[in-house]
């Protein structure tokens, strides 16, 4: 009886490492050797409450020694981000940094809209022969704990590499926020300094 009980335990085991290995984030999405790099999306990516060259964009351009093209606007949306593809298209980028989803939520757009624009625009840019560095952010008051789960799912779906809630740690933190939503300066260094690791990676694979 008591040799079962062990088998059992050790099956338990190997079946719960099984589950967490099926479950692990593996990116297959690297970029091609030609084309710039282009970051994508909203305030956020443009820079809103900082100087023209501090937002993160910028400061991640300086640390890799290339140029980043910024082309964040301000009140986009993921249906925004669809309808601007052919600007971004029109760069023939090989890696693209995508930071939207934050105005859907404070629009109180559905969800499933949000992350289907997201896939969308994803497989696009995919069909371009285009890599993709996904950026989460947090779903606010309305869509947290379900943005958080969708991120990651995308992110796993596509294969592509993935920063989430990219404003963790710093709203709510007068040092790092120009406004309740906009981080500051020093707010857009710990942005740069959370997706230069997976930057650093797939420029790597290059």
């Amino acid at each position: 009886m008591k040799r079962m009980y062990i088998a059992g335990g050790f099956l338990c085991v190997i079946f719960l490492m099984f589950l967490l290995m099926n479950n692990e984030h593996t990116v297959t999405d690297f970029p091609r050797k030609e084309g710039p790099i282009v970051a994508y999306g909203d305030s956020l990516v443009e820079g809103y409450g900082v100087n023209e060259g501090e937002a993160f964009s910028y400061v991640l351009s300086e640390r890799i020694g290339e140029e980043i093209i910024n082309l964040g606007e301000s009140g986009n949306t993921t249906v925004d981000g669809l309808t601007r593809i052919r600007e971004l298209e029109s760069y023939e980028p090989r890696l693209v940094i995508i930071l939207l989803g934050g105005n859907d939520s404070i629009k109180k757009l559905p969800p499933e809209q949000t992350f289907d624009n997201l896939s969308t625009l994803i497989e696009t840019l995919h069909a371009k022969n285009t890599a993709v560095l996904l950026v989460g952010i947090t779903g606010g008051f309305n869509y947290a704990k379900t943005y958080e789960k969708e991120f990651e799912k995308l992110a796993k779906e596509q294969g592509v590499a993935y920063v989430p809630n990219i404003l963790k740690g710093l709203i709510g933190k007068r040092e790092f926020m120009y406004d309740t939503i906009h981080p500051n300066k020093e707010g857009h260094i710990k942005m740069a300094n959370k997706i230069e690791p997976e930057l650093q990676k797939l420029l790597e694979h290059m």
